[in-house]
């Protein structure tokens, strides 16, 4: 088996393992990929250098968004919208239950409370609906920001969300680690490019190897701010300034004739060390390149499970599509039935894994972690039911693929990028 990439099978051949096993997920890398990093390798920069700047011009572009901060992962970027938005202690930020620790972790790292809103619970996602009434239920509690979560690649509501949230004074933060090349209409039909930032402060990405562009490791923040950018950039390098104008050591800072010392430099906050290298960038850059084809190859892979699955429902359904939004899809999530189908899911997941299907659950539900100290919100009502179902959902990526490869002969799909 081999991996494909822009239709053309190139020569990178699989361990055994891998060969017998089917991950949830897997990178997709070509020969322009491994070309582009080997020319940084040979060359002078292999941190912050030339291609970290092509990148994120690139990709500011490619989302529509006035700037684009890159940095060393998607948890460090949500980390430094929340420092750049200057949230802290007495603040609380909304944010739905269903999503990876990390979307909570930024709240807590700068000190923040963590209201948790309900979701929908056939698509796992939080609407202006739910925020209202987490908003409602936490009046006491200082909200000053909301971070939606475009989960598995879909986004619901952002027009009223971020309209709820100019009402009550609230930033708005998204967290689109799911969501590169997903867009979503207004109600006045215009179509919106996640990142751009037309109903948020800032916008979040990863680029990890499971998603739909990969860096190994690697994040971007968008804004169209300037303020923000400016702060963004500051905050992943330590806080440190080499601006003449914010210096405050005039002693230092400045010779005889009052010429800024070209070695000097300030720390005016504290800041962390979370920029991205030029060796991530020139893969990051490469794999931008391809990202209409890696987006086109997943809604057409979703679309092939839509089909394979559906002898199974209702037991075993995909989670619903919003009609305004057009996904780049991240994960495959399938709701189950886990008491009606008489399995339980520890006993469907190695199940799977015997047939070399690997599955996840994405996610826990972040208040289920006991290690945050977070005052929590729940409006879920009599939707705690499926919800619960959506908590334990599966991401079968690998079992249409099998499905295919068995039934169908369908060459074409096997050891693509779920």
């Amino acid at each position: 088996m081999a991996k494909q990439c822009n239709g053309f099978w190139t020569k990178f051949p699989m361990t055994d393992a891998a060969r017998s096993f089917l991950p949830y997920a897997r990178q997709s890398i070509d020969e322009g990929d491994i070309a582009a990093v080997a020319a940084v390798l040979r060359g002078d920069w292999l941190t912050t250098g030339p291609k970290v700047k092509a990148f994120e011009e690139t990709f500011a572009a490619k989302v529509g968004a006035r700037f684009a901060v890159s940095c060393s992962s998607g948890t460090a970027g949500l980390h430094l919208a929340s420092l750049a938005l200057a949230l802290g202690e007495g603040d609380a930020i909304v944010v739905p239950a269903l999503t990876f620790p990390a979307t909570a972790n930024a709240a807590r790292y700068v000190g923040a409370e963590v209201i948790f809103a309900g979701v929908d619970p056939d698509s796992g996602l939080m609407g202006a609906s739910d925020l209202n009434a987490a908003l409602e239920g936490a009046a006491d509690k200082g909200a000053k920001a909301v971070f939606p979560v475009h989960l598995n690649g879909q986004c619901r509501d952002m027009e009223a969300i971020a309209a709820l949230a100019a009402e009550r004074g609230l930033k708005v933060v998204e967290d689109a680690c799911h969501a590169l090349g997903t867009t979503y209409r207004t109600d006045r039909g215009e179509t919106v490019t996640v990142g751009s930032c037309r109903h948020s402060d800032l916008a979040v990405f990863s680029f990890h190897p499971v998603k739909t562009i990969a860096m190994g490791e690697g994040g971007a923040v968008t804004t169209n701010d300037e303020a923000l950018y400016e702060r963004l950039v500051k905050l992943r390098n330590h806080g440190m300034t080499h601006d003449a104008k914010a210096f405050e050591n005039a002693e230092l800072a400045f010779d005889g004739d009052g010429s800024a010392n070209p070695w000097y430099y300030e720390m005016t906050e504290l800041g962390f060390n979370y920029r991205a290298s030029d060796i991530d960038c020139a893969l990051g850059l490469s794999q931008l390149g391809k990202l209409d084809h890696f987006v086109s190859r997943r809604r057409a892979l979703a679309a092939h499970y839509d089909d394979s699955l559906a002898p199974l429902a209702p037991l075993a359904r995909p989670v619903s599509r919003l009609a305004d939004c057009e996904p780049a899809w991240h994960l495959y999530v399938v709701l189950i039935d886990f008491t009606t189908a008489g399995i339980s899911r520890a006993v469907l997941m190695q199940k799977l894994r015997d047939e070399g299907i690997g599955t996840q659950v994405h996610f826990i539900p972040v208040y289920e972690q006991q290690l945050l100290p977070v005052w929590v919100y729940l409006a879920w009502g009599e939707e705690i039911k499926w919800w619960t179902l959506l908590g334990a959902a599966l991401i079968l990526a690998g079992l249409a693929q099998r499905y295919f490869r068995r039934g169908k002969g369908d060459s074409t799909i096997d050891g693509d990028v779920a």
